[in-house]
């Protein structure tokens, strides 16, 4: 058989019985959505780095103990164990990352020189997407995160449930709370999110 088309099962199979070649396929399978996951969530290349080795480090482990049990979701599997990384280590420093804005983010608009409608409708955008992105990063962790998975990764809610561990109506309700949140810090701070 095709080691390409070895399915997720039959790697991990494969690794217990001493194939490296095999887990190293299933790691180049998944890599990329796994660390793009916990950058997005980090935002520091390092940190991603760590927590992205810590996840196969912790895969190997539970593979090589026997705990895995495949039920045909490994990417899910891997995916909730790079979640809890970045949990442990926000946990650890104590902190939820917020995004500080200065009038600096701002000056280009007040020095710009508008001549064409479509550069003005240009600069209302890119600062109507300024403006959300700030207001994401303030969000609570767990919302800002059920936000990213949904929008940014297209992942369904029950998707998002498998990786984050609870249920469909957590991830729901997660969901519900960060557009009400996003909404009062919009008018809160007199942000208009229309063109």
């Amino acid at each position: 058989m095709s080691e390409i088309r070895k399915t997720d099962y039959e790697l991990i199979e494969g690794y217990r019985k001493g194939r490296l070649s095999d887990f190293e396929l299933l790691v180049s399978r998944y890599q990329e959505q796994i660390y793009n996951y916990v950058l997005s969530l980090v935002k520091d290349k390092q940190l991603t780095d760590d927590i992205f080795q810590d996840t196969f480090v912790k895969i190997i482990r539970v593979i090589k103990s026997g705990v895995y049990k495949d039920e045909g979701k490994f990417i899910q599997f891997a995916m909730r164990i790079a979640h809890n990384l970045v949990i442990d280590h926000f946990r650890k420093e104590n902190r939820i990352p917020l995004v500080e804005s200065s009038s600096e983010d701002y000056s280009y608009v007040d020095n710009a020189p508008i001549t064409d409608p479509s550069v003005e409708q240009g600069m209302i955008i890119d600062q109507i997407h300024s403006d959300l992105r700030k207001m994401v990063e303030m969000l609570p962790l767990e919302q800002k995160e059920v936000l990213r998975m949904r929008i940014y990764d297209d992942l369904s809610f029950k998707e998002i449930a498998d990786i984050t561990n609870v249920s469909i109506n957590t991830a729901l309700g997660r969901m519900r709370y960060a557009l009400i949140n996003l909404r009062k810090m919009a008018e809160s701070n007199r942000v208009c999110l229309m063109y």
